[in-house]
């Protein structure tokens, strides 16, 4: 069997034998070594159980949890690269807080596979798991998820480094080749900027649902006394039409009253000849 087919294999059965809970691994795996062909057989066979920390550990990187540590591990070279203090500094509390965060996990995942983790073994999960954070190396290893032994950040030996790991150890991967560091510098200000850009966007945004409010309420007043308005002018309209037929009545009683006083004179006026005539007699 070639070399790589090897390797593969046995990279396969150590990820599903340091999945179990270290109680089950020696009797799994003495049986895997005797089903497998006769060169990885004797490699599975020499395969070391991992500790309970080490064990945690594979858990989560089979969870895929370590995805954010490593993009993590990443940012902080690069910081450290352009002597970058603030953002030295933020990453740093990042870093801490997401260790902190994903050992709960990896203790979580263990718990639940039916295991107990001391407390310093506890620590020996949160170490593993900042080593995989500050070390390029060490986060290859531990992403393989065939962990044997805890690991600490520090200048790790690379001997050590791959007798912590069950199977093959992979080369870390090499990151792209970056800007120079006035470029990277221009691309962060650029960033800053769009931020501050899209921060005050939003501010004047909100500002404009606030004028737009008041400006609703201001409209529905203006509609309000508009209205009110408008029922005046009907009942305006309706009051000078009653005035109108009102006066029209009376011109019509004044008619008749003149009428009525001109009769009126008239017979006293003839009364009073009536008078005189029966004075004279």
């Amino acid at each position: 069997m070639p070399q790589a087919d090897a390797d593969e294999d046995l990279d396969a059965i150590a990820s599903e034998l340091y999945a179990l809970p270290p109680a089950e691994f020696t009797a799994a795996r003495n049986a895997r070594a005797g089903l497998a062909a006769p060169a990885v057989g004797k490699r599975v066979k020499a395969l070391r159980k991992p500790t309970v920390s080490a064990w945690a550990v594979n858990l989560l990187a089979r969870d895929g949890q370590l995805a954010d540590a490593v993009e993590l591990s990443a940012a902080l070279r690069e910081a450290q690269d352009d002597l970058d203090a603030a953002e030295l500094s933020r990453l740093s509390r990042q870093r801490r807080q997401l260790v902190a965060a994903l050992a709960k996990q990896a203790v979580g995942l263990a718990e639940e596979a039916g295991g107990s983790l001391s407390a310093a073994a506890r620590d020996d999960v949160e170490k593993t798991i900042n080593a995989a954070v500050m070390d390029a190396a060490a986060a290859a290893a531990v992403l393989t998820g065939r962990l044997v032994t805890s690991l600490e950040a520090g200048d790790i030996d690379p001997a050590a480094l791959a007798d912590a790991v069950g199977g093959s150890l992979p080369g870390v991967v090499a990151p792209p080749p970056r800007d120079d560091l006035a470029d990277r510098r221009a691309r962060r200000a650029a960033e800053k900027a769009a931020r501050e850009a899209e921060r005050l966007a939003n501010e004047a945004e909100r500002e404009l649902a606030r004028v737009d409010a008041r400006r609703a309420k201001a409209q529905e007043r203006v509609d309000h006394v508009r209205e009110r308005i408008d029922d005046l002018r009907r009942d305006l309209a309706a009051l000078e039409a009653d005035e109108q037929a009102a006066a029209g009545k009376l011109d019509d009683v004044e008619r008749e009253r003149a009428d009525a006083a001109a009769k009126a004179k008239d017979a006293a006026k003839e009364s009073e000849r009536a008078q005189r005539a029966l004075d004279d007699l």
